[in-house]
């Protein structure tokens, strides 16, 4: 490595520093010295760059205290955004997230997807980004998809069978002209838990249901993919050997228990909020939400033994059914989960409600930013 690479690696390492303290909160340069440990003088040479190209705003300069004003930095609310799309089998939504973490726009729009093409889900995607831009510098894309993923591929989907085989991040990064990065919906939805902030610790799954049942698994702070994108598929975990047969080809997954789909119909209801309505007085339902709550209780327990994680975050239709999902779940962790009295787990309802996964595909791009400064100069 050459001198000139060296410094060059030097400065991205110390404005990555910086930009991760922004995102923590906004402070002058005096706090962020402070913060970072690096000299007034480096922070100014680092942030000017920032400032003239409306990454960051300087704000008016107060008074906290003895000594001068401070005027602190924080990233400018018309700065570049990240886009975070995601297609499910009968819904699309789109957020669009600045750097510091707030929402500047959002939408989630119905649509079924189970014999689109993929050129079809793609027309539709680039329809809705196109609408959400608003003429903000875009630093990428992040688009989640119900299925495993690899290297912008998708490699697995049974309910969405079109898109198998299709590489959807190369197909639309060509269509919008900006990069796009392809993941699993569970992975982002746990992903919009740890980033920009930790809303359930560094160790968790967080499960999520609507046809399917997806989970993400979060260790040490990172979402843990496994060698093949194949981790956290709590759906197909077996918990009956002989039992319902699964799209997946096996029998008595817990998705065949304990989706949003079998819910509904064991509750003889077509939506989601006839059935919460449905649970203040109807046995029927109420027994549907149980029994569905006690297979993914069973379900989660494998998750937990095998991975050793403290907290389960409930997600998506999940979050909405908490109350009346949350006593047969933990039975069934209480019984089955080695030493669970011992090990204080937590069962949590997630505050993200429905857009939790558009929001971890945006929050994809805008971390990868802050920890690839070299993207905010391309």
């Amino acid at each position: 490595m050459t001198t000139v690479d060296h410094l060059r690696q030097v400065r991205l390492g110390n404005l990555r520093t910086v930009l991760l303290a922004l995102v923590d909160k906004p402070g002058s340069r005096a706090d962020l010295a402070a913060r970072t440990g690096l000299t007034k003088a480096t922070l100014s040479n680092l942030t000017e760059p920032l400032l003239a190209n409306g990454v960051l705003v300087e704000e008016p300069a107060t008074l906290t205290g003895v000594g001068r004003p401070s005027k602190p930095l924080r990233f400018h609310p018309a700065g570049p955004v990240a886009i975070g799309v995601e297609v499910n089998v009968e819904h699309l939504a789109v957020e669009t997230l600045g750097l510091d973490g707030e929402t500047v726009h959002r939408r989630r729009i119905p649509a079924d997807h189970r014999a689109a093409t993929a050129d079809e889900v793609l027309d539709r995607v680039v329809a809705l980004v196109r609408q959400s831009t608003e003429d903000r510098a875009v630093l990428g894309v992040g688009l989640a998809v119900p299925g495993v993923v690899y290297d912008g591929t998708v490699v697995r989907a049974p309910n969405l069978p079109n898109l198998v085989g299709e590489n959807l991040a190369q197909d639309l990064s060509g269509r919008l002209g900006l990069d796009v990065e392809l993941e699993n919906e569970a992975n982002l939805a746990a992903l919009a838990h740890l980033w920009p902030r930790h809303l359930a610790g560094e160790d968790f799954v967080h499960v999520s249901a609507d046809v399917g049942i997806g989970a993400g698994v979060v260790l040490g702070g990172e979402v843990y993919r496994g060698v093949s994108g194949f981790a956290g598929e709590l759906g197909h975990v077996v918990i009956e050997r002989d039992g319902v047969r699964c799209t997946c080809g096996s029998r008595g997954c817990v998705e065949r228990y304990a989706g949003l789909d079998v819910m509904l119909s064991a509750a003889k209801k077509k939506t989601l909020d006839e059935l919460t309505t449905a649970l203040q007085t109807d046995e029927r339902a109420r027994k549907a939400v149980h029994e569905a709550g006690r297979a993914l209780g069973v379900g989660l327990a494998t998750l937990m033994n095998l991975f050793d994680v403290p907290t389960v975050v409930l997600g998506g239709s999940y979050a909405v059914l908490h109350e009346h999902l949350s006593a047969a779940i933990r039975s069934e962790m209480d019984t089955r989960v080695l030493a669970g009295g011992e090990r204080h787990t937590r069962l949590l309802a997630s505050p993200l409600g429905e857009f939790a996964v558009v929001r971890g595909a945006a929050g994809m791009v805008t971390r990868r930013t802050v920890q690839q400064p070299a993207r905010l100069y391309a």
